[in-house]
């Protein structure tokens, strides 16, 4: 059994709550998932610091979380600390009168809106898109042609040692779905996005566009993580998908979107075992079917 006295120790000291045994699946957009251990919520860098710290010197599982739109959780849980970047990092303001500041807690949705309602252009793709700010930098996100690298000039961040630290251009190394925090235990606390002076309504517009754009060809009804697959160099996971006969297949509540191949949707009391029996499935038909290997986006936590 694993000692979480240091933590709560730390949290009944800092005005924090540390909150056991809760359900992955209301902090997920699969809406799967059994209980994390414990779940804490740091309000400031301070605090993610001293936690990261802790669970590292007390050699504690940890997983951070931000709004779970790229997660697919275990129905047995998490067994350890999951920390979340949540309401204590939702901030975000004018850098100066074309660069945002925000905190990355905050939604890309809250994002996008602080930008059209300055006048500032260049995040309208990101309208849309579930997840967290410090999710989309830390896998790059983009659509329509547009992606967090095109925008983004910095990102701040914590990591287990307690210190803090700043990237910029190239050091971040963002690429298609990877930045330089993948993979790695630094946490993303912040992000500086350069844009450019625009017309108010004219990006009400394009972000109501792309909008629609998302209602009309994904199946935005149903709980998922999104694209299921990563795009094959020379192809499109959904036509290849598509193409292999395999939009409706289902695997107990996990199926194949109807309206758009490349989603795995919950179409109903999906357990995390139906939606991996399913991608697997996928993968296995497309690589024997047409060759092209399918790379999973979707990040699994066991």
């Amino acid at each position: 059994m694993k000692d979480y006295a240091r933590i709560l120790d730390y949290c009944s000291t800092h005005n924090l709550t540390g909150m056991r045994d809760v359900p992955l699946r209301e902090h997920c957009s699969f809406k799967i998932g059994g209980t994390a251990d414990l779940m804490l919520q740091p309000d400031s860098e301070e605090a993610f610091a001293d936690i990261l710290a802790i669970v590292r010197e007390e050699a504690l599982p940890l997983l951070v979380l931000g709004k779970g739109s790229n997660m697919l959780f275990s129905d047995s849980g998490f067994p350890g600390v999951v920390v979340q970047v949540g309401a204590g990092f939702s901030g975000m303001r004018l850098a100066d009168e074309n660069t945002i500041d925000c905190d990355s807690g905050a939604s890309l949705a809250q994002l996008c809106r602080f930008a059209q309602e300055n006048g500032l252009a260049g995040l309208e793709f990101a309208y849309g898109i579930p997840g967290s700010v410090g999710g989309a930098i830390y896998m790059n996100a983009g659509a329509y042609g547009g992606e967090m690298k095109d925008v983004l000039v910095s990102s701040r961040h914590v990591g287990p040692d307690r210190g803090r630290g700043v990237l910029t251009g190239d050091e971040m190394a963002l690429s298609y779905r990877h930045s330089a925090y993948s993979g790695g235990d630094k946490v993303i606390t912040g992000g500086l996005f350069r844009l450019e002076k625009g017309d108010k309504a004219e990006i009400q517009t394009r972000m109501e566009d792309y909008m629609n754009r998302r209602k009309t060809k994904q199946p935005l009804e149903y709980p998922s993580a999104g694209s299921t697959f990563k795009r094959p160099e020379g192809a499109y996971a959904s036509a290849l998908i598509d193409r292999c006969g395999l939009k409706g297949r289902r695997v107990g509540g996990a199926m194949v979107s109807e309206k758009h191949a490349g989603f795995v949707i919950n179409a109903g009391e999906a357990s995390g075992a139906d939606v991996r029996e399913l991608i697997a499935l996928v993968q296995r038909e497309v690589k024997e079917q047409t060759g092209f290997v399918l790379v999973c986006e979707v990040k699994i936590i066991d």
